[in-house]
This record gives C-alpha cells, structure tokens and sequence, in this order.
C-alpha cells in the first residue's frame, strides 16, 4: 500500500492479486452488503440502504460508522460502473472534505485476479489537519486497508465468497 501527499489532499494506493477468477472476485466487490464483512469491527459499519443494493451508475448507498464511539454517516454514489472490471464510489456525505474511491479489477492469469483500489481523499480543514492525518488518520486507513485485504483473501481466495 502507498498513501502519498497529492494536490490538496492525500492519494492511497492498495493492489493485491487473489487466486480467484475475475468472476468470483468482481461480483463480491459490486454487492455493498460485503462491506460489513471487509471492513474492521472496531468500526462498527451499518449499511443503512436496503438490501439487495443493485449496482448502477448513480446508485446511492448509505452507512454509517463508528470511530471511537461517534457515528459518522456516509453516502456514497457509484459511478463509471464497467460490470465485471472496475467503479467509483464518491462521498456525497462523509467526514472527509472528499473522498473518491476506484476499484479496478483485472485477470493476470488463469484462476487470478489483481484488485486495485485508488482512493484521493482530504481530511475537512486543511492545511490545519495535517498533523491529525500524520497522527491519526494515516494510521486508520493503513490498519482498514490491510484488515480489508485480509479479509478479501479469507473470503474469495478460498470457498467463502459471497458473490
């Protein structure tokens, strides 16, 4: 994982390949209902649309979390939805000042699949946040993103994907 300084906010760049076909691995990425599952417990994550949540250009999803005991709702559209390879979710409401946040999915061979996720986002305030990004939430989105990549390889590598 790479998470850099870029424009007026931050650049996370996370890549894994799975041992699982690209049509095991997409169709697990495209039901939010699997973020409860690759998402660490000590976040508390509810997703608050009602499911089956379909996957389209436009769709809004909603979830709230909890950090430290202080819920914090987000709303999310998907956009440049490509079935089976990649989408975009942008935060229309979340406690960053934005986040947009690309899945990408490619085959590399038989039975493999590289997932890439690109997420650009900026703590709300800045300059001034900088040092909490530093001290604070750098350290969460490399603890989120290496749970989530853990998480992905129990759930698609072996027999457990729910797709």
């Amino acid at each position: 994982m790479e998470l850099r300084r870029h424009g007026r906010g931050y650049v996370l760049e996370d890549e894994d390949v799975l041992d699982a076909p690209i049509e095991r691995v997409a169709p697990f990425f495209e039901r939010p209902e699997n973020l409860e599952a690759i998402t660490p417990p000590f976040l508390n994550f509810s997703i608050r649309t009602p499911s089956p949540v379909p996957m389209h250009d436009g769709a809004i999803i909603d979830y709230v979390v909890r950090l430290h005991g202080l819920p914090m709702r987000w709303r999310t559209r998907i956009e440049g939805f490509v079935p089976g390879r990649a989408f975009t979710d942008v935060a229309l409401r979340s406690p960053y000042a934005y986040w947009i946040h690309r899945h990408e999915f490619e085959p590399v061979g038989p039975g493999r699949t590289r997932v890439r996720d690109r997420v650009e986002y900026a703590p709300p305030l800045l300059p001034m946040s900088r040092p909490v990004h530093a001290l604070f939430v750098r350290p969460t989105l490399e603890r989120i993103f290496a749970f989530r990549r853990a998480r992905v390889r129990a759930l698609v590598d072996g027999s457990g994907a729910r797709a």
